[in-house]
Order: structure tokens, then C-alpha cells, then sequence
């Protein structure tokens, strides 16, 4: 498995275990949405490559805003249009619809943070389609999908490429949809279909009908034992590897008092301050290597998990007195108004986990 597959996956267990408290569009940009764009390579610190609030005039409204902008050589080449988690997307199709023909941009990406819609203009040049090419889902990821997203990293990224590929995908996801759906309840002209190959009478309505939950369920039949062969014959491969891969289970965490930890809500605005601190310091260490835990007072950010390694604390139950203390020499604490403040004291940040090496 590709480093880059194993991020993604490892972003997506996160995401699993920490949506429930994720409520607004803020939290989904900073807990989700940026750490997935950086996954895929880009900058999501640098407004010349990742624009927030990027501007783009739609007719005779002006100050129009996209919610990103991933910039080529002073160009918006990808517009993001970003919403929170609890949100569907089919309503908002035609605000990124109206962004996209304003730019020179090539793909917009309509997302709530778990769903991440792909278009472009295969039907009219500089129009949007209405339909996306490509959907990736992060909470069911798949191997393939995971090949079509890392045509996006920044290091891979070809226009002509995924545009011609673009058209391939699209039809693709609608041929899969379909079989999904003959899946489920296998239309008339597919039974029509079968029967000319297998049964030679008369094709009567009521051999229609007497056939079509025998096709069903051969139809299942063949698709489960096609998985079943795949299955048994990869447990075979790995028979042979015996109980290595089984680990020591971990002892569990006994810190604190069990009656306080009961009391403890770690809040949405908690969950943003951690995933911006994993943002910033995974340019300098593994992102798995981030970790956080809460109590009541402050809620702290920890390098291996290691409540002697932790890096910085945050204060943000307090509305009028919020704050960042490090783990330096001095506790330096610095006053902020907002959780997103984390993001100037970036190199503050970094330079407490390098005094760890």
C-alpha cells in the first residue's frame, strides 16, 4: 500500500471516530476538509497556492466568494466550494455551477468533508457540467477510487490527463450505478435479456415473472462466490504468516480520575484546534504521530501519545479569555481570539516539537 493510500485511510478512520462532533461548515473546513487537501500535497498554509475566500464575480454580483482556490502560476485552477458535514450537496451544485464559469478555473469540488464531488465542462467548454465526473467518498474508501483521487496530488497533477480520463470515469460511475440497481431489482429488459440466452420458449408474461427472482438470485449467487473465491484464495497467501501480525493488546489508559473523565465534552471548537495543530506539525512529523487529550481545564496536544511529550495546551472554554500555552522553557502562553489564531504561531509550534528530537 502507498504511503499516500495509507494517509488517506488514516485520515478517514479519524474522520469516523470524531464526525459526531463536527456540526458547523467552520469545523468541517479545519477538521476535515484542509487535512484532506494537504494529504493530497498542497499547502493549505500558503494563500498563493491554497486561497481561502477566494474572490470570483458572478455577473453583476461582485465580491462573490469560493470558499478555496488551489492557484497554478496566479490562476485558480480547482475551486472548492466547502459546507459542513451535516449538510447534502445536490442543493449547492448550482452555486459552485456559477463560480466555475466566472474562472479559468478547470474542476470544481463540491464537498461536505466526507463526499467529495469532482466536475468539469466535458459537455460545453467553460460551462460546468451538471453532473459530476468523479465522487470520492472518504468514509468508503475504496482501492480504486483511492487511484482516480491520487491523480490530484499536486505532484501528479496533469490537466489534459485527468481531463481525458474525466469523461471515462463519469460513465464508469453510471454503469456501476446501474448494475447496483439491476442488483437490487433486475428490470424487465434485463430479464428479457437473460432469457433469450438461456430459455428457448415463448417469453410469456408469466414466464417473466416466474423467472425473475430465479435470475436474482443467480445473479447474487455468482457475484458472492466470485467474492468468495477472492477471499479463500488471498487467505491462502497468508496462511503461511501465522500470528505474527497479531499485536500485544495495549494496556489501558488509567490517567485521571474515571469520575472527571466522564465530565469531560471535548467541544467542536476542540476538534478544530487539534486538527490545525496536526496541520502544522505534520510538516515536521508524521501525522500519526499527533494525537490530543482533554480534560477539564485545557485540552492538550501530544506527540506519541506521551502526556510527557505534550506540545502545546489550549484554553477555549472561556469565550473572552481564550489561549495557546507551549511547551518551551518559559510555558510561553499567548492570548487568542479564535481557535483558526493557532495558525500564527506556526513556527512556535514546530520549533517545541523539535526540541523533542
Amino acid at each position: 500500500m502507498s504511503d499516500f493510500h495509507e494517509k488517506m485511510r488514516g485520515l478517514s478512520e479519524r474522520v469516523q471516530k470524531m464526525k459526531d462532533n463536527i456540526q458547523t461548515e467552520e469545523a468541517t473546513k479545519t477538521s476535515i476538509i484542509m487535512p484532506f487537501f494537504q494529504t493530497l500535497g498542497y499547502d493549505v498554509f500558503n494563500p498563493a497556492e491554497f486561497t481561502p475566500e477566494y474572490i470570483a464575480d458572478v455577473g453583476i454580483k461582485k465580491g462573490e466568494k469560493v470558499d478555496y482556490a488551489i492557484m497554478h502560476e496566479g490562476e485558480p485552477l480547482i475551486l472548492i466550494e466547502a459546507k459542513a458535514l451535516t449538510e447534502v450537496l445536490t442543493k449547492h451544485d448550482s452555486q459552485l455551477f456559477r463560480y466555475f464559469g466566472t474562472t479559468k478555473a478547470k474542476f470544481g469540488i463540491l464537498t461536505n468533508g466526507v463526499t467529495y464531488k469532482f466536475f468539469t465542462d466535458l459537455e460545453e467548454q467553460n460551462k460546468m457540467d451538471p453532473t459530476p465526473f468523479f465522487t470520492f467518498e472518504l468514509l468508503d474508501i475504496r482501492d480504486s477510487t483511492l487511484t482516480e483521487l491520487s491523480k490530484f496530488k499536486k505532484e501528479n497533477f496533469d490537466v489534459d490527463k485527468i481531463f481525458n480520463t474525466a469523461s471515462e470515469l463519469k460513465y464508469n460511475g453510471k454503469i456501476k450505478e446501474l448494475l447496483n440497481e439491476l442488483w437490487e431489482n433486475p428490470s424487465e429488459d434485463f430479464i428479457h435479456f437473460v432469457l433469450n440466452s438461456v430459455y428457448e420458449g415463448r417469453k410469456t408474461k408469466n414466464v417473466v415473472s416466474q423467472f425473475e427472482p430465479i435470475i436474482k438470485k443467480a445473479f447474487k449467487q455468482f457475484i458472492n462466490e466470485m467474492v468468495n473465491d477472492k477471499l479463500n484464495a488471498a487467505l491462502k497467501n497468508t496462511s503461511s504468516e501465522g500470528d505474527q501480525s497479531k499485536g500485544t493488546p495495549q494496556e489501558p489508559d488509567l490517567e485521571g480520575d474515571v469520575n472527571e473523565k466522564r465530565e469531560i465534552i471535548t467541544t467542536e471548537e476542540e476538534i478544530q484546534g487539534f486538527a490545525i495543530a496536526r496541520l502544522i506539525l505534520s510538516e515536521v512529523v508524521d501525522e500519526d504521530r499527533v494525537h490530543y487529550r482533554d480534560n477539564k481545564s485545557y485540552f492538550n496536544i501530544l506527540l506519541d501519545d506521551n502526556i510527557r511529550k505534550w506540545v502545546c495546551r489550549l484554553g477555549l472554554n472561556s469565550e473572552n479569555n481564550k489561549y495557546l500555552q507551549l511547551n518551551d522553557e518559559d510555558r510561553t502562553t499567548y492570548s487568542i481570539n479564535k481557535v483558526s489564531d493557532l495558525a500564527k504561531f506556526k513556527k512556535e509550534i514546530k520549533q517545541v516539537v523539535e526540541s523533542f528530537k
